[in-house]
């Protein structure tokens, strides 16, 4: 278990964090032969992102995705991002001031996010959720709706394991055994037991990524009280 010291407080996760924010995207723009910003973009489209919009990005790493994110929400949008290493919150505090982004970053864990429910139109994930256990995902799947609006939507990528055994061999090589583990379309279920509908997954534009999306729906309790 980690624990994870901010303002005061101790978060503790069972998850894997990544404690190396300094090289991060050094590693990041060599795994992706300078492609990141093309893949951050590229989630970007898959979530659809609007001006206005309400952003939410989990393990939100040193905040690529989440300035991109803000960059398409706009202005009028409100985009926030949480990590549980208090690392890389810092650094993607440094990298939003340089481009002029206004985000806001926070340590946070998916499993105790520290938002009111309702708030967000969209939450993204990105290479994320194959570092959680499988309750912490459940758990995490259950965070994330319960933050979402009513037919706000959930957007996730991360490794999809390739089948080819040199493909196979060198992505284990440079990723890890951990994206072996990463398993979208197994996770659809659990999206679905948290209360999505709509729920989709499939192969994106780059071979050794894939997506996971759903819909929230009403809090089933609220919907309870009501009647």
């Amino acid at each position: 278990m980690h624990q994870l010291h901010t303002s005061g407080h101790t978060l503790q996760t069972r998850g894997r964090t990544i404690g190396w924010a300094a090289g991060y995207d050094v590693l990041v723009g060599w795994m992706t032969l300078g492609r990141e910003p093309a893949l951050r973009q590229m989630t970007v489209e898959l979530a659809q992102v609007k001006p206005g919009d309400q952003v939410l990005d989990v393990g939100c790493g040193t905040g690529s995705l989440t300035i991109a994110a803000k960059k398409a929400a706009g202005p009028a949008g409100e985009v926030h991002g949480i990590d549980p290493a208090p690392g890389m919150i810092e650094l993607a505090r440094r990298k939003a001031a340089r481009a002029g982004a206004e985000v806001n970053f926070q340590v946070g864990l998916i499993e105790d996010i520290p938002f009111p429910e309702a708030k967000f139109d969209l939450v993204l994930s990105s290479l994320m959720l194959h570092h959680l256990p499988d309750d912490l995902k459940r758990k995490g799947f259950s965070e994330v709706h319960r933050v979402l609006k009513p037919g706000g939507r959930f957007v996730a990528v991360d490794f999809d394991p390739p089948t080819r055994k040199l493909v196979r061999y060198l992505a284990v090589l440079f990723f890890g055994h951990g994206m072996l583990q990463s398993n979208l379309r197994a996770l659809e279920a659990m999206l679905q037991a948290a209360g999505f509908v709509e729920t989709q997954t499939g192969k994106t534009r780059y071979e050794l990524l894939a997506f996971l999306q759903g819909t929230a729906t009403k809090n089933p309790a609220k919907a309870e009280e009501k009647t």
